[in-house]
């Protein structure tokens, strides 16, 4: 009788392939009656941030079909870059303020919703943002969203910080070899805000102002960098030992070092603090059934992932159901629940135009070439 339900099941498609090649044998099923599987191709590969590769975080997908392929990157300018030197993905992880990147780069698929059976539970503020929707279509399904601040130990830096929370710890000398800064532009544009100027204007500077910026400012952040950082474990590990005081940081580093029972703080800057959203956006490059890739969007956008979300990296998630299923401790510290309000308390970042970028691009590497 439990052989006659595995092959009902197997033959209605009911079963993962996991499940499928586990009790064949035990059932005396042959492999030849086993559906066709996939070849190596056509297994989902994923551009992803480093730690998103955590089975946690598409649990849903992988009961389903087994893990995907991962390909990690340290930045959507280095996934766009492989991408358009023929890297062959199917979905990839940027944020609001790159997706544009992508779908002028026309390997950004429109996402069809209707396929998303937990895209109704999505905040509706998400549903419609920038950088989710472009030109009328979705392009990215929102998933997870937070801060970009300062992470520092409170017993380490001096009293003035401390009374004072400010970018310009990256540019102090007093800090030298004791912070750690992404590889990022950001040197050049978090110095233009020291300068005065307002955030739009400093990430959309080119030109000579933006070269003598990173001369000035870009320099300075990375000779006061221990290390620019790509990997969030590198600064995590940094600010547990005491090797570095401050780190530019998302919120998971607060989190990460808090559960260690490590002193540390969030910096809320003078100069402000960013938010931003991310989420996944279907590529045109891939080889796998799209349906795999339209499997693992819906197990990012659950509220089971969500929980996972929250009570593991204190950031936001974009199902309303997260927030109700996560334990109610956790939703406390993180402080948001809100992603509009959330983003009215930050600067959110910005998209800018694909000349802009190219060009920040190149002096940011250029600027970093002469340091070495």
């Amino acid at each position: 009788m439990q052989r006659l339900k595995f092959i009902d099941r197997m033959s209605q498609g009911k079963l993962s392939r996991r499940d499928m090649l586990t009790k064949a044998s035990a059932f005396g099923v042959g492999m030849m009656v086993l559906p066709s599987l996939p070849k190596a191709a056509d297994v989902l590969t994923c551009l992803e941030w480093a730690g998103y590769d955590d089975p946690s975080y598409f649990k849903q997908f992988a009961d389903k079909n087994g893990a995907p392929n991962f390909s990690i990157f340290t930045g959507e300018e280095d996934a766009l870059a492989k991408v358009l030197a023929g890297f062959s993905a199917d979905v990839m992880h940027p944020c609001n303020y790159s997706v544009n990147r992508f779908v002028n780069a026309k390997i950004a698929a429109d996402i069809d919703v209707t396929k998303l059976s937990n895209w109704k539970d999505l905040f509706p503020s998400l549903q419609t943002a920038d950088g989710v929707v472009m030109d009328g279509r979705v392009v990215m399904a929102p998933a997870d969203w937070g801060n970009a601040s300062i992470a520092y130990r409170p017993d380490l830096v001096d009293e003035d910080f401390k009374k004072n929370e400010s970018w310009g710890i990256f540019y102090d000398d007093k800090y030298a070899g004791k912070v750690s800064m992404l590889d990022n532009e950001l040197c050049i544009t978090l110095g233009l805000l020291l300068d005065g100027m307002s955030y739009k204007d400093a990430a959309w500077t080119t030109g000579d102002r933006l070269k003598a910026a990173a001369d000035k400012w870009g320099k300075k952040c990375i000779a006061n960098s221990r290390f620019l950082w790509t990997d969030p474990t590198e600064i995590n590990q940094a600010l547990a030992s005491g090797e570095i005081v401050a780190a530019y940081a998302w919120n998971d580093t607060v989190k990460n070092l808090s559960d260690q029972g490590i002193p540390v703080a969030y910096a809320r800057p003078k100069e402000g603090f960013f938010t931003w959203y991310c989420g996944l956006t279907l590529l045109n490059s891939g080889k796998a059934d799209k349906a795999l890739a339209y499997d693992f969007i819906d197990a990012w956008l659950s509220p089971e992932t969500g929980k996972t979300l929250i009570e593991g990296s204190g950031l936001g998630h974009s199902n309303t159901k997260s927030f109700e299923l996560a334990d109610k401790q956790a939703v406390a510290k993180m402080g948001f629940t809100d992603p509009i309000q959330h983003m009215k308390d930050g600067t959110l970042f910005i998209q800018v135009s694909d000349e802009v970028q190219t060009e920040d691009n190149k002096v940011w590497g250029d600027t970093k070439a002469l340091m070495q």
